[in-house]
C-alpha cells in the first residue's frame, strides 16, 4: 500500500512509520550520542564554612555557594586540609556549589551520592572516596568541576566511584586510585557520559597491581587535537615511596575501553 497525494510521489507505509516513530521517541533513544553539558549554574546565595559539615541522610544545598573560612585550609595542594561536607555512609548532598577556598572539597565515608555538586575551583581535591566495605559504593551524578591544579576525585578506600553525566576542565587527573596509601585495595571506577575539555592529563589512574579495573564510555574530549589527555593509566601503586607508571591505553583486564567510547570536538 502507498500514500499518494497531488504533489508527492508515493511513499512506501514502511517509510512513513519510521518517519512517525523518529518524531515520536526522544532524541536519547534514536542514537544523539552523549547530552551537551549542562550550563555552570548561577550561585543561589552564598555561605563560609569555618567547621566541616557532617552529612547524613540527603541534604539539599538549595544551589548555595559554601566556601571555606577559618582552619579548613587554603585550598591550595597542602596535605591534611579538612573537607568542607563530610558524608556518612548513605548519604546523599545534592545541589551545592563549593567556591574558592574549596579545601579538601567533601570526603566520603561509605556509600554515597553526590548529585549536581559543582566544584568553581577545585582544592586540595574535589572529593575523597574513604571508608572500608568492598560492596560501597560513590556515585557522582551531574554536576562539574574545573581548576584542579591536581586530582578532581581521590580514591583511597575499596569500593567502585561511579562518574557519570559530568563535565571537567582546566584539571589534572579527573580519577586516581591511591598510589601510596598505607593501607591498599582494589578499586573500580565507571566514567560514562563525561564532557572534558581541555586542558587536563588523565581521565583515569588505576593500580593494576591491586586488580583495580577503569571503564570508560560515552566520553567526549573538547578542544585537545593533540590528544595529550590520556584515557587510562597503569600503575604499580605501594604502601609507602611513589608508584611507578606501568602504561596507558585499552587494555581486557584494567583500563576497560575502546576507540568508540571516546569521542572528539
Amino acid at each position: 500500500m502507498a500514500l499518494r497525494d497531488k504533489n508527492r510521489r508515493a511513499m512506501p507505509t514502511s517509510r512513513v512509520l519510521l518517519s512517525a516513530l523518529a518524531l515520536a521517541l526522544p532524541a536519547v533513544l534514536i542514537g544523539s550520542g552523549p547530552a551537551a553539558a549542562a550550563a555552570w549554574p548561577t550561585p543561589a546565595g552564598q555561605k563560609a564554612v569555618p567547621t566541616t559539615i557532617k552529612v547524613s541522610g540527603v541534604v539539599d544545598g538549595k544551589m548555595v555557594r559554601h566556601y571555606g573560612s577559618g582552619d579548613l585550609g587554603s585550598g591550595g595542594q597542602d596535605e591534611g586540609q579538612g573537607p568542607l561536607f563530610e558524608l556518612a555512609d548513605g548519604a546523599t548532598l545534592k545541589n551545592v556549589i563549593l567556591g574558592s577556598p574549596a579545601a579538601d572539597g567533601i570526603h566520603c565515608k561509605g556509600t554515597c551520592t553526590l548529585q549536581n555538586v559543582w566544584w568553581e575551583d577545585v582544592g586540595e581535591d574535589a572529593a575523597t572516596f574513604k571508608g572500608t566495605s568492598a560492596s560501597q559504593t560513590m556515585t557522582i551524578d551531574g554536576g562539574g568541576a574545573r581548576k584542579a591544579s591536581d586530582k578532581v576525585f581521590q580514591h583511597n578506600g575499596p569500593g567502585t566511584m561511579v562518574i557519570k553525566n559530568f563535565q571537567v576542565n582546566d584539571f589534572g587527573k579527573l580519577y586516581r586510585s591511591c598510589g601510596n596509601c598505607s593501607k591498599q585495595y582494589q578499586r573500580h571506577v565507571v566514567i560514562q557520559n563525561v564532557t572534558v575539555t581541555a586542558p587536563g592529563k588523565s581521565l583515569a589512574g588505576i593500580n593494576s597491581n591491586y586488580g583495580d579495573t577503569a571503564r570508560l564510555s560515552a566520553v567526549t574530549i573538547v578542544g585537545d587535537s593533540s590528544r595529550n589527555i590520556v584515557p587510562c593509566e597503569r600503575y604499580k601503586g605501594v604502601t609507602s615511596g611513589e608508584p611507578t607508571k606501568l602504561g596507558s591505553g585499552p587494555d581486557p583486564t584494567h583500563c576497560l575501553y575502546s576507540a568508540s567510547s571516546i569521542t572528539y570536538k
